[in-house]
């Protein structure tokens, strides 16, 4: 039998009581969802083009998810992987049928991203360990992917870092040439910088890297964490710049908001990865496997890459016409449903002001209002937020103009 939920401000008080307050998090405590709309405690209701910082690619609530999940727990919650599991080979075929290779299953990007280091590692010569990265890119909170992400200001206090890593500006090949010596393992990247300001590559950069790594025998890693499942228009965004990886990490939406972290290696590379090396006792488990099945499925029978293509589209459109007449925007970026609009001043008054009028949104990068929609937001709830935005980002803009 359902119960109602708690206040909002109850909520917050047992947050106070028992949960460490290492988030910055705003008062309201959201209770259910649907599609790319989500209620709070007290009813109010916001559409979320930001859902799940990226982890709900099919909005709240997606019904083959809920089907699929609810079915695997009345069979089997958890399974080791000392033993072999039916869904777990079939998510593992799904993933590389339409991308490449082999898979490698965790609970999450941040995991996954230390396997990929380890991996490099593991396949080149033992005097090989050191691995590029790159300025405000981001590669999660564990040790190793922490000290990948160059940026200081996650570094500050936790040190000193892990051993190897180096660090080239994006988009600075040259930069990067420099960097590589005989003990060079692997270069790491996201195909778009995410958290850094949806931050896209140059023309023939990815490319650039590639060479690179052929040329020293090196492996190129991209971090697709955000830029997988369908998130660029395409199923991974390797392909969306047409350059392919030797390992590639995947987490958030790939299985609609369940926990669920993969890797995918080449044929190649992938035995590099053998027993005893490295593990995962929740990665792959029946739960996550399923999940990442039905969203798969959802993506297809809906049709949501082409979806996802003509919804940013909708989304570009929009703010370049909004750039022209507002002078504090300072950029545009999009690449399907990532979308950053780089301002001129801060960009974290738009979350406040957003979410008095019903939408939910991020600001990353000190400047950039970040955009993550659902791959099956509506034309009309696009249009809906970028209209509030529009507001939003005049409003700053009065606020920001000099008074006489």
């Amino acid at each position: 039998m359902a119960t109602q939920p708690r206040s909002s401000q109850e909520t917050i008080a047992l947050f106070d009581q028992y949960v460490i307050p290492n988030y910055r998090r705003f008062p309201i405590s959201l209770v259910r969802g649907e599609g790319s709309t989500v209620y709070d405690a007290e009813g109010k209701k916001y559409l979320d083009l930001f859902p799940g910082w990226g982890c709900n690619i099919l909005g709240y609530s997606p019904e083959r998810v809920i089907q699929a999940v609810q079915e695997q727990v009345a069979r089997l919650i958890h399974v080791p992987n000392t033993w072999y599991m039916e869904p777990q080979g079939e998510f593992a075929e799904a993933l590389c049928t339409r991308g490449f290779g082999k898979s490698f299953f965790c609970n999450s990007g941040a995991e996954a991203v230390e396997g990929a280091i380890k991996l490099a590692r593991l396949h080149t010569s033992e005097n090989r360990y050191k691995i590029i990265s790159f300025q405000n890119g981001f590669h999660g909170r564990t040790y190793g992917a922490v000290t990948a992400t160059a940026q200081p200001k996650y570094h500050q206090g936790i040190g000193p870092m892990v051993a190897g890593f180096t660090y080239a500006p994006h988009n600075d090949l040259d930069a990067v040439r420099e960097l590589i010596d005989s003990e060079t393992a692997a270069i790491l990247i996201e195909p778009v910088q995410g958290e850094g300001g949806v931050n896209t590559p140059a023309e023939g950069f990815l490319q650039g890297l590639r060479e690179l790594c052929d040329e020293n025998e090196m492996v190129l890693i991209f971090d697709e964490v955000q830029t997988g499942m369908g998130r660029t228009g395409n199923w991974f965004g390797y392909q969306t710049f047409g350059v392919q990886p030797d390992i590639m990490t995947m987490a958030k939406g790939i299985a609609a908001g369940i926990a669920c972290g993969a890797i995918i290696a080449k044929d190649e590379i992938a035995p590099s990865l053998r027993p005893g090396m490295h593990a995962s006792t929740f990665g792959g488990n029946p739960i996550a496997m399923v999940a990442g099945n039905a969203t798969i499925e959802t993506i297809e029978s809906e049709n949501l890459l082409e979806h996802c293509q003509t919804m940013s589209s909708q989304f570009e459109e929009f703010f370049t016409k909004l750039k022209e007449e507002i002078p504090i925007i300072r950029d545009l970026r999009v690449c399907g449903m990532m979308i950053g609009i780089d301002l001129t001043i801060e960009s974290a008054p738009a979350v406040g002001l957003a979410m008095e009028r019903g939408l939910l949104l991020n600001s990353t990068h000190d400047t950039v209002i970040r955009l993550l929609p659902a791959l099956n937001v509506t034309e009309s709830e696009v249009a809906q937020g970028c209209e509030i935005i529009a507001d939003v980002i005049r409003e700053m803009a009065e606020s920001a103009a000099p008074q006489n």
